[in-house]
């Protein structure tokens, strides 16, 4: 009997401008497994498909992004055993397959079928040679030795090049210097990234951006003082009178006030698209990281509402501002001294302090496959918190984008 307690995530992908093309599909066969066993892992990755192709769908997940897909050896043989949407599925063959001859022959049916074909952490050898006729796609850890006659021949092969484990912006811009179109990483969740791309005219902008949050999380928001908020950001009204006049409402009269958007949405509507909105024209970095919030926010709020103690809307604030230096580019403990939030949210977030302290480990936990000695049906119920959440944060960044 195996137990059905694995993780998954997404991680993004960029390319060469920070935009959000891909995201790479991640999994844990089991957070208390102490070895390996193949029939776990081919389970696993069976119910992260049957979870994420057929339970939830695709364009709910990502909507049009690529999917990079870790495909073990033995699936890689069985084409037939691979997820759907070819035009969408990259299939990532692990570091571990070499250029064996059944091996080529498979990826050359996955090819036929429509899939892209991406190796990664590929050291090109002897032995993976071969895996160069099939590849569409090399993904290159940065940390290990990166031979220029090696990216002239993969790019005289028209393979693209993905960096991995990106980690600062300069180190992102030297690969781009070189060639390479995809990056993977969390570069863009670091300060000077942020501070770099940020678009000129809103970084001043941190004190209206924080009242209107703050404002929207009230249990009696003044709507007067968010409509002359709002009102000061052009561009945040124009895409909120987008967004409630968009297809997705199916209104006969048009919206045309920041008053009538708001009573139209509703309170925790307006606050999910003003937070995005607002955020993500900071720039690309905020842009690339505010899914994870958005993400990280809902299912604080989900696991809260299952409770009979923890507030769904102080939840879901925790895990927004949990992630809100990044975001903005400041100082958490400065942030806090300006945020009016309650001092349980504050001490949470700053020293992982009372309920809501434990509800953002958890979750946090659960974000690096950190979960340890915590039940399967604990983990099912994360699972399905981050399902759920993560097709709510592609739905509100499709409008966003």
């Amino acid at each position: 009997m195996i137990e059905e307690n694995y993780c998954i995530a997404l991680q993004p992908i960029c390319d060469a401008e920070m935009n959000h093309v891909a995201d790479e599909l991640l999994y844990r066969s089991s957070v208390t497994a102490t070895f390996a066993q193949i029939d776990n892992q081919l389970m696993a990755t069976a119910r992260v498909i049957n979870a994420t192709f057929l339970e939830t769908g695709l364009e709910n997940l990502i909507g049009n992004r690529k999917l990079f897909f870790n495909a073990p050896k033995e699936w890689i043989l069985k084409p037939e055993l691979l997820p759907p949407h070819p035009e969408q599925v990259v299939i990532e063959v692990l570091e571990s397959v070499t250029g064996e001859p059944d091996i080529v022959n498979a990826l050359k049916r996955v090819r036929e079928l429509g899939y892209d074909v991406a190796l990664d952490d590929f050291i090109l050898s002897d032995q993976t040679r071969p895996l160069l006729d099939v590849a569409s796609i090399i993904k290159v850890d940065i940390f290990e030795p990166v031979l220029e006659e090696d990216i002239a021949e993969y790019k005289r092969r028209g393979i693209r090049l993905l960096a991995e484990k990106v980690e600062d912006l300069e180190t992102f811009n030297r690969f781009k210097a070189i060639g390479f179109e995809m990056f993977q990483g969390y570069f863009y969740a670091r300060p000077e990234v942020h501070k770099e791309t940020s678009r000129k005219g809103r970084a001043n902008n941190h004190s209206v951006q924080l009242r209107i949050i703050t404002e929207l999380q009230s249990e009696e928001p003044n709507y007067q003082l968010l409509e002359n908020l709002i009102a000061q950001d052009p561009q945040l009204t124009f895409m909120l009178l987008k967004y409630v006049n968009s297809a997705a409402f199916r209104r006969r009269n048009e919206i045309t006030t920041i008053h009538q958007a708001l009573s139209t949405l509703g309170l925790d509507r307006v606050l999910s698209i003003v937070t995005t909105v607002m955020l993500a024209n900071n720039g690309p970095a905020s842009r690339l990281l505010l899914p994870q919030a958005l993400i990280r926010a809902r299912m604080c709020e989900l696991l809260a509402k299952g409770t009979s103690d923890l507030n769904p809307r102080s939840a879901f604030m925790l895990g927004l501002m949990s992630m809100m230096d990044l975001l903005m580019a400041m100082d958490m403990t400065e942030l806090m001294e300006q945020m009016p939030l309650t001092q349980e949210i504050k001490d949470a977030i700053l020293s992982s302090k009372g309920r809501l302290g434990k509800l953002l480990n958890l979750v946090i936990g659960f974000e690096h496959a950190q979960l340890d000695g915590k039940s399967p049906a604990l983990v099912v119920k994360l699972n399905s918190a981050w399902l759920i959440s993560q097709q709510w944060s592609n739905e509100v960044m499709g409008q966003v984008n």
